[in-house]
């Protein structure tokens, strides 16, 4: 008859089971991971609600300057409105009043007061029609200071 040694029980009956030790070191590993993944993952989508506002500026120029021929003020129907063009605003457009110094008109896209670009450094974005682009303090925002507008228009 066969003798079985208390070692030799013990490692038949293991399950595989992770160990605490183990199932810690994968979740500071996920945690690592998460803190470095997650501004990059904002800062993308910011960029891309950015590219949707300038998009939708130049789109509503191109609306507007074929809209002016025929009269001298012009409405942005829907869709031209708004940016992105469907789905949830986060961005709304408007055309500003005629004035000698911006050519005929000025574009605004300007974040959505709940909207994820609320408090976004670029503001409210700006064109007019001699092409100069802006960037301003969203309406009760303060003022914009140090922000690098090629960033703002993704031009770099």
């Amino acid at each position: 008859m066969k003798r079985y040694s208390m070692k030799h029980h013990a490692a038949k009956h293991h399950t595989g089971a992770f160990t605490l030790l183990e199932l810690v070191i994968a979740l500071a590993i996920i945690a690592v991971l998460a803190a470095f993944a997650l501004p990059s993952y904002r800062a993308q989508l910011a960029r891309g609600h950015r590219t949707d506002a300038t998009s939708a500026l130049y789109r509503a120029a191109q609306y507007v300057e074929s809209a002016l021929r025929g009269s001298s003020t012009v409405a942005l129907p829907p869709g031209f409105d708004q940016a992105p063009q469907s789905g949830t605003p986060v961005y709304r457009l408007q055309v500003l009043s005629a004035d000698d110094a911006n050519g005929g008109y000025t574009l605004e896209a300007t974040p959505i007061d709940t909207g994820p670009m609320r408090d976004d450094p670029c503001g409210t974005f700006a064109l007019d029609a001699t092409g100069l682009r802006a960037n301003r303090a969203a309406p009760g925002k303060g003022s914009i200071s140090g922000v690098d507008i090629a960033q703002c228009w993704n031009t770099r």
